[in-house]
Formats: C-alpha cells, sequence, structure tokens
C-alpha cells in the first residue's frame, strides 16, 4: 500500500451496480429490522373480530419480501466482486498479510480516538473500514441469511429447498427452532451496531478528513479538498 502524490481532483471508485446494491441493500435492512422487531416482539391484540385485521401478516410479508431482496443482492454483490473494478473486492479480500494494512488500521483507531492528528486518504476503503464490513457485514449477511432462510423453511415445508439447504442442518446445528430464532434476533442488533457505526463514520469522515464519502456512494467519485498525500492501496 504505498503513497503517493495524487493531483487529479476526483478518482471514480465505486461503479453503478455497487452503488445501486448499497440502497438496495440499506433500504432492505430497514426493513428487515423494522418488521423483525415487530415479529419478534409482536403489537398488542387490535380491537374486533381477528378477520378483520390481517396486520402481522403484513409485516411478515414485507419481512420476507425485504429478505428475498436482501440475499438476491448478496448474491449478486458476491458476483460483481468477481467483475468490478479493484474497490469491488475490497470487503471481501482484505490484505491481512500486509504489514502496512495493520499499519493502516492502527492509524484509523488513532484517528477515530481523536489521537491521530491527520487523516490519511485513500481511493477506497480505509483499512479499518476494510475489516470491519467484512467481519460484521459480510459475515454478518451470511450468518442472517443462513439462520433466516432456516427459520423460513419451517413455513415453506421439508419438501421445499429452503428446508432441504438450511432448516434440515441448521436448526438441528443450534439445538432447536427457537435458539436460531434467538440468534437470528442478536444478529439483528449486531447488524443495526453496524449501520450505526458506518453512518458515524461516513458522514465524520466527510466533514473532517477532507474527502468525500456520502457523496462518493451516489455519484461513484472520490473527491479531495486539497493535494495532499493520497493512499492508492486498498
Amino acid at each position: 500500500m504505498g503513497t503517493t502524490i495524487r493531483n487529479e481532483p476526483a478518482v471514480y471508485v465505486y461503479e453503478a451496480p455497487l452503488r445501486l446494491w448499497h440502497w438496495f441493500n440499506a433500504f432492505a435492512l430497514l426493513v428487515l429490522c423494522v418488521t423483525g422487531y415487530f415479529i419478534g416482539a409482536p403489537l398488542p391484540t387490535l380491537s374486533g373480530e381477528a378477520s378483520d385485521h390481517f396486520l402481522m401478516g403484513y409485516i411478515r410479508f414485507a419481512h420476507f419480501a425485504a429478505g428475498y431482496i436482501f440475499v438476491i443482492g448478496f448474491v449478486f454483490r458476491i458476483y460483481w466482486a468477481f467483475v468490478g473494478n479493484e474497490h469491488a473486492r475490497q470487503i471481501f479480500l482484505p490484505p491481512i498479510t500486509n504489514p502496512d494494512f495493520w499499519d493502516g488500521v492502527r492509524h484509523e483507531i488513532k484517528w477515530y480516538a481523536f489521537i491521530a492528528r491527520e487523516p490519511r486518504k485513500y481511493t477506497g476503503h480505509n483499512p479499518l473500514a476494510v475489516i470491519t464490513m467484512h467481519v460484521m457485514l459480510v459475515w454478518g449477511t451470511v450468518f442472517m441469511i443462513v439462520t433466516g432462510l432456516a427459520l423460513y423453511g419451517e413455513g415453506t415445508g421439508m419438501d421445499s429447498w429452503q428446508y432441504t439447504w438450511f432448516s434440515s442442518w441448521v436448526i438441528p446445528l443450534f439445538g432447536q427452532s427457537q435458539d436460531v430464532h434467538t440468534f437470528h434476533r442478536l444478529g439483528m442488533w449486531f447488524i443495526l451496531l453496524f449501520v450505526i457505526t458506518h453512518v458515524y463514520v461516513a458522514i465524520r469522515e466527510d466533514i473532517m478528513s477532507r474527502q468525500s464519502l456520502i457523496s462518493t456512494m451516489i455519484s461513484g467519485w472520490r473527491t479531495f479538498k486539497d493535494n495532499r498525500e493520497v493512499d492508492d492501496g486498498h
């Protein structure tokens, strides 16, 4: 991860398919977290005949629909890691054997802890972001998809692909269905912790590090407010 001086005012980083996945994934996560919370902690019983209401049914339908968007989007994201540019692969293949990578991680920790005075600039994700997204987003997503489809397979039945591919081994692995529910719900809070951190860091970096983050995920272009040193690594 060498350091160079970049004179160009902007660098094209995130391709359109990746940006579309980012925002579709954010929308799906929002729906999944809200509806998942109410599935685990249902609303009070409504007055009147039960046949007059289908509120929890709509909530479950929204959860399942968003879940399929989440799954399909992640499969596409894996595909784009192979066919997209180098930045599309960052969160899947962190260079953990590179000493410079861990030096960058340490510096970013100091920067976010208000110890380091100057930020390092990266065309893609900084090293701490790469390792955080790899652990919390990539593997958190895998965990939520596997446990979610295992729970869904209970409803679709033993003849369904969801049951055969997921329920048949995931539920015995955890012990029982309720245990899968519990860990799936804990996974929701794990993902929410990542989202809160991700939003905070994006806003903070846009303000303090003199490089664009939020607008980059809209336009694809990363801009720098001066010509200081920029790390051209991952």
